[in-house]
C-alpha cells in the first residue's frame, strides 16, 4: 500500500478525496484528488481558499459557511450531484472543532477501510458504494460489518466463492447497517417532470 500525504487529501470545501470513487479508481481518468489534481485549475472554492485567501480549507476562513460554498456543494437542493457532499459542511465543522489533525486521523481510517472492501470485496462495480458507506457511516459501524462478514466466512469459502457473490453480501450487510443508523447510501437524483 502507498505512502500518502492525508493533507493533499482534503478538498478545500470540505471533501475527504479519499473517499471519492473517482480517487480509488485505476482507470486512466483517476483523480489525484482536490490539492493535486486538475480539479483545483477550475474549482470556484480552491480558487477563493487556496488561490487568493491561502487557506488549506474553508474552515479556516471567517466567512464560513460562504454562498458560493453552499452553492457549488448543492447545500440547499433536494438532490445530490455527488453523494459525499454531505459530509462537506460536518468536515468543515469538524476541522473547526476539533482541528485538522483530529479530522485527517479519522478519516485515514476510512480511506483505509474503503480500500480494505474494495480490494476483498469488489467485483467491479463497488467502488462508489464502498467509498460512499465509509464516507457516511461512523467507520465502527463499517468496521462491524466488515468482522461480521468475515466471520460468517470460513477461509475456504471466502478463497472459493465468486467474487461476485462476495461483493453481494456485503452490499446487503452495509445496506442494512446503514439503515439501522438511518444512513441513506443511495443518490437522490433530481427528479424529471412531465
Amino acid at each position: 500500500m502507498e505512502s500518502v500525504d492525508e493533507r493533499s487529501l482534503i478538498g478545500s470545501c470540505g471533501l475527504y478525496c479519499g473517499l471519492c470513487p473517482r480517487y480509488q479508481s485505476n482507470a486512466p481518468s483517476r483523480c489525484q484528488g482536490c490539492q493535486l489534481g486538475t480539479t483545483r485549475s477550475y474549482c470556484s472554492v480552491y480558487r477563493c481558499c487556496v488561490t487568493k485567501h491561502k487557506f488549506l480549507t474553508c474552515a479556516e476562513c471567517p466567512q464560513y459557511p460562504c454562498g458560493k460554498l453552499r452553492r457549488t456543494l448543492r447545500i440547499d437542493r433536494k438532490e445530490d450531484s455527488f453523494l459525499t457532499h454531505k459530509q462537506a459542511l460536518p468536515n468543515l465543522d469538524e476541522i473547526r472543532r476539533d482541528g485538522l489533525s483530529s479530522f485527517l486521523e479519522e478519516q485515514r481510517k476510512r480511506r483505509l477501510l474503503a480500500e480494505y472492501l474494495i480490494v476483498n470485496y469488489n467485483a467491479g462495480r463497488s467502488v462508489t458504494l464502498y467509498c460512499t458507506a465509509c464516507a457516511l457511516l461512523p467507520s465502527r459501524t463499517v468496521e462491524r460489518t466488515i468482522s461480521r462478514m468475515e466471520r460468517s466466512l470460513d477461509k475456504l469459502s471466502k478463497h472459493t466463492k465468486e467474487r461476485k457473490e462476495l461483493a453481494k453480501e456485503m452490499r446487503k450487510l452495509l445496506e442494512a447497517a446503514a439503515s439501522d443508523v438511518h444512513i441513506d447510501l443511495a443518490l437522490r437524483r433530481k427528479t424529471t417532470r412531465p
